[in-house]
């Protein structure tokens, strides 16, 4: 598509991470593509792409399963364009960004210098506008511009700075991570759509339990998961069970092997809905309701934070409810219970829920004891899911 831009009249430049990648030895896995044509002739020359983002107007190219990310040349917003085109909050949060410009002036408008490397296919160069090469050699994560004016035009740059410094094991900037300590509140102001997209992308890249603590350090996690924060401040095994699941959860990733956003999202949040369970069961509450009004409590709030689709809402609940359930081991209790789909998947849960008070139990006769279940990944033989309109499986490939 490259060839296909420059032929039409247009530069077109490898941009972003790819570039950063392939100069850390690492195989690229996203490629994305700058030019300065814009998005509706973009549009035009592709057949197979479509407009999306209103925010910010970028193209799509869909090429199988694999989809380019097209964007034009950013330019410097100034008083004479109108809403339509840029305009920020009073707070300085972009609402619209949408100013075309020329290639330096873009390269400045990229959050991190390591992202502001550009491939020219004419000759085959890398075009270095901010010192990225550098930073990559000394393995650190700058932000382009003033930290603290960069993160109120958008706060999830805090965000990506996390998941880039954990994912590539570099090293914040210290005028880059000087105020994320006080600006992490401005992560409120971002949909809650958009932020759960951003924790796929934190949490399900294979390198979760890193990206946990630098959150937690940062005073990010709290802005996402606000409930877990209070519960891991009231109780200490939370957190252990949180790290457990990550731990987990990393080394399948690791291994090629399927996961489930719902199975840390239970993780995330089963302290808090135990807390209310133990609660409204002290009120009166029979055990059963009182985790199914804890979990509607819980989530409720939850979701003025980061949304929660259905495809892992209801699953996450399914593992809640069915702790109920795993401790009941006489008759023919334990038989229906092997029978639902779910049942390896919230027994290994369970596992680490049970953690902390060593429970050793056989669950059913000839069963394997519960120690012996946790030192097993993290969701033993949970249903591997697919994504609306795709045809493969969620891996670390897409949280890129």
């Amino acid at each position: 598509m490259l060839y296909r831009l420059s032929g039409a009249g247009y530069d077109a430049y490898l941009v972003g991470g790819c570039i950063r990648d392939a100069l850390l030895g690492k195989m690229p896995k996203d490629f994305d593509v700058a030019t300065n044509a814009t998005p509706e002739q973009v549009r035009d020359l592709f057949r197979n792409s479509r407009l999306i983002g209103r925010r910010f107007r970028i193209v799509h190219v869909r090429f199988g399963r694999e989809v380019i990310e097209v964007t034009t040349f950013r330019g410097k917003p100034q008083d004479e364009h109108g809403d339509h085109i840029a305009h920020q909050s009073d707070e300085g949060l972009l609402l619209r960004d949408n100013v075309w410009g020329n290639i330096e002036e873009d390269a400045l408008r990229r959050d991190f210098t390591v992202n502001a490397l550009y491939h020219n296919i004419a000759d085959f160069s890398i075009t270095d506008f901010a010192n990225g090469a550098k930073d990559i050699e000394t393995r650190t994560l700058r932000l382009i511009g003033d930290p603290a004016t960069r993160y109120r035009e958008d706060p999830v740059r805090m965000l990506r700075a996390v998941r880039f410094a954990a994912k590539l094991d570099f090293t914040l900037d210290p005028a880059t991570e000087a105020p994320m300590y006080d600006q992490a509140p401005l992560l409120l102001q971002i949909p809650p759509a958009r932020l759960f997209d951003e924790v796929l992308k934190l949490f399900m890249s294979g390198h979760g339990l890193v990206t946990f603590r630098m959150l937690s350090h940062y005073g990010l996690f709290g802005m996402l998961f606000p409930e877990a924060e209070e519960a891991m401040a009231d109780a200490a095994w939370a957190e252990e069970l949180i790290e457990q699941a990550l731990t987990n959860t990393d080394k399948r990733i690791a291994e090629e092997r399927p996961v489930t956003p719902a199975f840390l999202l239970a993780a995330f949040l089963w302290a808090p809905v135990k807390q209310r369970q133990e609660e409204l069961e002290q009120e009166g509450m029979p055990a059963i309701p009182a985790l199914q009004a804890a979990a509607q409590q819980v989530v409720s709030r939850q979701l003025e934070f980061t949304s929660i689709p259905k495809r892992f809402g209801i699953p996450m609940r399914e593992i809640w409810e069915l702790q109920q359930r795993l401790p009941q081991r006489r008759g023919k209790k334990p038989f229906k219970l092997v029978s639902i789909h779910a049942f390896e998947r919230d027994m290994t849960y369970s596992c680490y829920v049970n953690k902390r008070a060593r429970y050793r139990a056989v669950w059913a006769t000839g069963g394997p004891p519960f120690s012996a279940v946790m030192s097993t990944s993290s969701v033993a033989c949970c249903k591997s899911w697919r994504r609306p309109g795709k045809s493969r499986r969620w891996s670390s490939q897409t949280a890129a």
